[in-house]
C-alpha cells in the first residue's frame, strides 16, 4: 500500500535530522522535498556546560529539552566522563527520550500523549520537588516555563545552553519556487515556531503567497498558532513525533481522495 503515492512533501527539519521523516514519507510513497529551515550550532562559549558536566553527580534529574541537547550535552558528557549513578534522566518528547536511550539511559521519565513542558510538569515524578537539584540542558532562548515552574516547587534549578538555532547558510529557495510553479509540493511538515517563522522568511514575498495556501503539517498546537499567525490558511494538527505527522499526511490524503 502506497497511501502517499505522487504526494509532494516539504521536510523542513534540520539536515542531520530529516532522514527518518523522509524514511517514513517515502515508503509511504511520497516524495520528499528536503528544505532545512533550522540549522543547529554550538553555543559561542561551551564553558558553562563543561562545567555543569564536570559537576553532575550533585544533581538528583537532568532534563533534556530537544534532540539537539541530548546529542550536544551526551556527546560532551562522553568525551569527559561517565554519567554519575543514580542521576535520572528526563525527556519533554520523545524523539528526545530515544535519543537519550541511544546513549545507554534507562528508567528515563518521559510524558505520555502530549510532548511538552505541561506534560512533562504533569508527571507524578515531578510534582514535589523541594530541595531536589535539577539540571536543563537546552537550546539558547528556550521557554521559561518548565524552569520557573520547577523552582515554584521548590527545585534547586541550573539551566545550561548547549546549542543554538540558526536560519541554514546558503539554501536554494528559488528550487522552491519552481517545484510549486510546477504544482509539486503537496505538503509541508514543520517541527518548530522557529522552523516556521525561518520558512516564512526564507521563501520571501512570492513564496509566502504559495506558502498561505499550501497545507502544512505540525504534531504541536504551539505551532499551528504561529502557522496561523503568519497567514497560512490550512493548518493540521497531527500526533506527535515522525510516525504523527505521518499519520496526519495519510489522514489528509485519504480525505481528499474521498472528496474528489
Amino acid at each position: 500500500m502506497m497511501p502517499l503515492k505522487g504526494l509532494g512533501v516539504v521536510v523542513t527539519r534540520p539536515a542531520h535530522q530529516a532522514g527518518r521523516l523522509a524514511e517514513l514519507i517515502e515508503r509511504a510513497g511520497g516524495r520528499v522535498i528536503l528544505f532545512p529551515t533550522l540549522e543547529i550550532f554550538d553555543v559561542q562559549d561551551m564553558s558553562p556546560l563543561s562545567g555543569v558536566i564536570d559537576r553532575l553527580e550533585q544533581f538528583d534529574l537532568a532534563i533534556f529539552i530537544s534532540p539537539n541537547a541530548v546529542n550536544k550535552a551526551m556527546n560532551r558528557i562522553r568525551a569527559r566522563r561517565t554519567w554519575p549513578q543514580g542521576l535520572r534522566c528526563a525527556a519533554v518528547g520523545k524523539g528526545s527520550g530515544k535519543a537519550l536511550e541511544r546513549f545507554g539511559g534507562e528508567d528515563i521519565l518521559v510524558p505520555q500523549g502530549r510532548f511538552d513542558s505541561e506534560a512533562l510538569l504533569a508527571l507524578p515524578e515531578l510534582q514535589d520537588m523541594a530541595g531536589k537539584r535539577v539540571v536543563i540542558f537546552r537550546g539558547e532562548g528556550g521557554r521559561e516555563l518548565l524552569g520557573d515552574e520547577l523552582i515554584r516547587r521548590g527545585a534547586e534549578l541550573t539551566l545550561v545552553e548547549c546549542y543554538r538555532r540558526g536560519k541554514p547558510v546558503g539554501g536554494d529557495a528559488g528550487v522552491l519556487l519552481k517545484q510549486w510553479v510546477r504544482g509539486e509540493i503537496d505538503a509541508i511538515t514543520v517541527t518548530s515556531g522557529e522552523s516556521m517563522r525561518n520558512l516564512f522568511d526564507l521563501v520571501g514575498k512570492l513564496g509566502q503567497q504559495w506558502l498561505k495556501n499550501t497545507p502544512v503539517f505540525v504534531f504541536h498546537e504551539n505551532i499551528a498558532e504561529v502557522a496561523r499567525e503568519l497567514g497560512v490558511e490550512q493548518v493540521y494538527v497531527t500526533p506527535a513525533g515522525d510516525e504523527g505527522l505521518l499519520s496526519g499526511l495519510i489522514e489528509w490524503r485519504g480525505k481528499t481522495r474521498e472528496r474528489a
